[in-house]
């Protein structure tokens, strides 16, 4: 059925109408090859002067590997990123957006725009809600910012910058990042939410990539950078690639553990929990802060708690379910 969709789509969009292609994230791989295959024909019908441009093909991935309380670990696979960041630039883009704001900017654009093969991925769950849709705007149009609501590093340099692109990534970025503020207020923390993906690339490679001076505006030019990622790490390495230390990116992302289980049980098995981010990021200090010892003790602690709650109760820790962002 997924290539049906998409066929009927691909027609669709040719004819000079918008649409777009929903989809469960790890069945979209059944498709991929149609998604190269338009890539590729996008691409080079711009070496064409009568064929004029075309509305963008426009794929939704939903039902991620990140959620899925009902079904199994074949459900689970964001493969569909890694073989578009491998077509050609000047056509692929791909978006993560956090919240429903971003989402709404995000597909304005996409639905507006001619002649790229445009990849949205954000779950169909309910989720937090970060930005209005000002600042959600202002974000989209960025393509990557610092988040200083969250962050506590002022204009200053950073100590640690935890950095994040997709939805569940940022949940629990911002948890991380809640728990060091609150054990550790000494340590300067950024937060950077990515949700144009190719905005990684370096410029010459991709023509949504910052240039060198506002990637380290971001990132800073030698500060660790624990990045949480929705889909593979070696993707995010592979776009990373070429950077101002490119050795200093500490990537957490899918790495093909999953089960029918709950959503915090989904990252902890994978170690993109809150707390292994925060493991990760006190690892990278030289000097521990004070309250770092309790902070990775409460770390073990709650990793403990979790394993024993999620088997007796089938839901995650209330301290996991009903966490918001206070800061």
């Amino acid at each position: 059925s997924e290539h049906n969709c998409q066929g009927w789509l691909e027609g669709y969009v040719l004819t000079g109408r918008h649409g777009l292609f929903a989809t469960y994230e790890a069945f979209a791989m059944v498709s991929a090859s149609m998604s190269v295959q338009h890539t590729k024909w996008l691409e080079a019908a711009r070496g064409l002067r009568w064929r004029e441009p075309v509305p963008s093909l426009n794929v939704l991935l939903t039902s991620t590997a990140w959620r899925n309380d009902h079904n199994g670990f074949s459900h689970q696979g964001p493969g569909l990123i890694d073989t578009m960041i491998s077509m050609s630039g000047s056509v692929v883009r791909v978006y993560l957006p956090p919240d429903a704001n971003c989402l709404l900017s995000v597909a304005d654009h996409c639905f507006r725009s001619r002649d790229y093969v445009n990849l949205i991925v954000i779950d169909k769950q309910p989720e937090l809600q970060y930005l209005d849709i000002d600042a959600a705007r202002e974000h989209c149009a960025r393509g990557a910012s610092i988040w200083q609501w969250a962050s506590n590093a002022g204009s200053g340099e950073p100590d640690v910058v935890m950095a994040c692109a997709g939805d569940v990534p940022a949940l629990e970025t911002l948890a991380a990042t809640d728990l060091l503020r609150q054990y550790v207020p000494t340590l300067r923390v950024r937060v950077v939410n990515v949700v144009d993906l190719m905005t990684l690339f370096p410029p010459d490679e991709h023509p949504h990539g910052l240039s060198d001076a506002f990637f380290v505006d971001l990132f800073t030019a030698d500060k660790d950078v624990i990045f949480a990622f929705h889909g593979y790490a070696r993707a995010l390495h592979q776009l990373l690639h070429g950077r101002p230390d490119d050795q200093r990116f500490h990537v957490h992302g899918f790495v093909e553990q999953g089960t029918t289980t709950t959503p915090f049980d989904m990252v902890v098995l994978n170690k993109m929990s809150r707390y292994h981010l925060v493991e990760e990021a006190l690892s990278r200090m030289k000097v521990q802060p004070p309250g770092a010892t309790d902070l990775l003790a409460y770390c073990t602690k709650m990793l403990e708690r979790h394993y024993t709650y999620v088997r007796e109760h089938l839901e995650d820790m209330p301290e996991v379910r009903d966490w918001k962002w206070n800061g």
